[in-house]
């Protein structure tokens, strides 16, 4: 989800679904859960494929979610697999967060999974989230923060990684720590009642080492993320070969670990 000042720095190449596919509500919406009832109204913002969409729909069976995408392409995929789920109260539709079509206090949820990273204007996107909640409602958003990431064994070809892809973030208008900010702009949108924490993603196995080192390899060298990073002269397919090469090292370690930390927030509207 990002308006005309930004560019989706990951585009939807199947290296990138196959992270995003992975995503349920357990794993990615638990600081959310004890806030959802039977019989309520969701909003998903920037759902992607729809897993963590259709996971919220099998908890509201009296209520109803909508997942919205600035890319149309990706919902074909998102409305499989609530077909799969025989999930009968969801939708999909086309939305661009800083302008949603919706009226106020429409939504008892409205929830956003990595989205505020991607987008222009996060101030002005959170506000437009909080308006199409009903008072009392829950805005939820939760995001990562890319200069916490960390990781064993430590590699200088990864460190480069990490620098270029906030590099590339940046210059396509987004904020790739933008875990650590999110309480930051919640204020700037005038939210008041807030609740911040965080979680993490860990891969240390050797499947999830394989996983995560698999996806981002090919991330790095095959996904629009890759063909913006050289087009902008940011770095040279050469330089993006010796990164997946250093990714798919670190798979391999049998010490190998890796942390993602989130930054999360609870707005009560």
């Amino acid at each position: 989800m990002a308006e005309e000042t930004a560019v989706y720095t990951h585009g939807h190449h199947e290296s990138v679904l196959r992270s995003h596919t992975w995503r349920t509500a357990v794993n990615s919406a638990a600081y959310l859960l004890p806030e959802i009832k039977p019989d309520q109204r969701i909003l998903d913002v920037g759902c992607g494929p729809g897993t963590i969409t259709a996971d919220l729909a099998a908890l509201v069976p009296q209520g109803r979610v909508t997942g919205v995408e600035l890319a149309a392409g990706v919902l074909d995929q998102a409305r499989a697999v609530a077909a799969e789920r025989g999930l009968t109260n969801t939708e999909f539709e086309t939305a661009d967060v800083h302008r949603l079509q919706y009226a106020d206090d429409s939504f008892d949820v409205v929830h956003a999974h990595q989205v505020l990273q991607h987008v222009g204007d996060p101030v002005q996107a959170l506000r437009e989230m909080r308006r199409v909640t009903r008072p009392g409602g829950i805005v939820a958003v939760r995001d990562s923060d890319y200069a916490a990431m960390t990781w064993y064994p430590q590699s200088p070809v990864l460190d480069d990684w990490l620098a270029l892809y906030r590099r590339v973030a940046r210059a396509n208008g987004g904020e790739p720590d933008a875990g650590r900010r999110l309480k930051s702009w919640a204020l700037r949108a005038g939210c008041t009642d807030l609740t911040a924490t965080s979680a993490t993603w860990t891969y240390s196995t050797p499947e999830e080492r394989a996983w995560w080192s698999d996806l981002w390899a090919d991330r790095t060298t095959a996904s629009s993320y890759a063909k913006i990073a050289v087009d902008g002269g940011h770095t040279r397919t050469e330089d993006l070969e010796r990164i997946a090469t250093a990714w798919r090292e670190w798979g391999e370690a049998e010490d190998g670990w890796f942390c993602v930390l989130h930054g999360e927030l609870l707005i009560r509207a």
